[in-house]
């Protein structure tokens, strides 16, 4: 470790005691092999809490360059955004070129009669003539957003979505985020994929998710968590195969496309089954395409899915359930461009969801 992030480990040292929870990071240090094992079960041997949170300061100090980048990235996926912040702040080895990013958290409006409500979902394009790659996006792109005291974006948003988790959302029916930006693959357990933030840096799609699961985020137990993410899987691009069809290729003339980046009868074998839920539960999360595939949009009406799923949910949504509005955006989308796109979901919905009721 460089001579400049041991000072800065010493710097936060009083606070970084006084506030690390470390229960949570073992598994994730492990998996990063920024310990072994054998270096982890010493420092649980330290004592308390505070003994062990001063140990791993202290032997953190003692493990190469990429340590605190690393710790930094298992601060954010345990949900310690504040320590991550306090970090990555002061780190300039972190420090890269933006890209734009368009995050917007949105929350659906008060309870009605039903699990259901009247949405408007944020479809305006990221960037108007979009880039094709995250190095050809300029400093200060247009649709970019930083954060105060030039505090690394990525910690920004999961901040910005850890408050959000954190909110009372008793009397709401459910909550939605949708992000607009360039993504790429991820290594990942549950959800694929990642989202670029201004700085160049990236948070998975499945850390975001976790952010409101059902231990996280109480308040919306039971209540559909809705994600809707526009970017781009990976580097791939499908030329797609030939087939016999008579659907039309939906393609706008003079225009080349660019990459961008009913309640069911529950029987229950044990009688208490009932009184919880998995922690997962209730969760959708809709891609724009195939993990390690490219998405695409056109430069003036912008980009395909979102641009499909604005349509379709503006004549369907009053009828159909978010289901089945989604196999008819991907049906849409599948049939556009010479290259092709398929937009697709994880559901973990228990029930059907519908945006307006009649």
């Amino acid at each position: 470790m460089e001579e400049s992030q041991r000072q800065l480990f010493q710097k936060n040292r009083l606070r970084l005691v006084r506030e690390l929870q470390v229960e949570p990071l073992w598994d994730l240090m492990l998996d990063r092999e920024l310990f072994t094992r054998d270096m982890i079960e010493d420092i649980q041997r330290a004592g308390t809490r505070r003994d062990q949170a001063r140990q791993l300061v202290t032997d953190l100090q003692t493990r190469g360059k990429r340590a605190l980048p690393t710790f930094i990235s298992c601060l954010e996926a345990t949900g310690q955004w504040d320590l991550a912040a306090l970090l990555g702040e002061s780190n300039t080895t972190l420090t890269q070129q933006p890209d734009p990013i368009n995050l917007k958290p949105v929350e659906m409006i008060r309870s009605g009669e039903s699990r259901s409500t009247d949405m408007k979902l944020p479809i305006k394009p990221l960037v108007p003539g979009s880039y094709t790659s995250k190095k050809d996006v300029p400093q200060g792109a247009v649709g970019s957003t930083q954060t105060q005291g030039g505090r690394n974006t990525v910690m920004g948003m999961g901040a910005a979505l850890q408050q959000l988790a954190e909110r009372d959302h008793s009397a709401l029916d459910c909550c939605v985020v949708v992000i607009l930006s360039h993504g790429c693959q991820a290594s990942h357990i549950q959800f694929p994929g990642a989202i670029y933030g201004t700085d160049g840096a990236s948070i998975s799609v499945e850390r975001i998710v976790n952010i409101f699961s059902g231990s996280r985020c109480p308040s919306l137990g039971g209540k559909p968590k809705l994600f809707f993410i526009q970017a781009c899987g990976g580097d791939q691009r499908d030329h797609g195969f030939q087939v016999s069809s008579n659907i039309p290729e939906d393609k706008s003339p003079g225009s080349d496309p660019e990459t961008d980046a009913t309640p069911f009868q529950n029987n229950f074998d044990q009688p208490d089954a009932v009184a919880s839920l998995p922690t997962p539960s209730d969760i959708l999360v809709s891609y724009s395409t195939f993990p390690g595939f490219v998405s695409w949009r056109d430069p003036k009406s912008g980009s395909w899915y979102i641009e499909t799923l604005d349509r379709v949910l503006e004549e369907w949504a009053d009828r159909e359930d978010l289901l089945h509005i989604l196999l008819m955006v991907s049906n849409a989308v599948s049939a556009r461009g010479t290259y092709k796109q398929i937009p697709g979901c994880f559901n973990f919905l228990r029930k059907r969801f519908f945006f307006k009721t009649k």
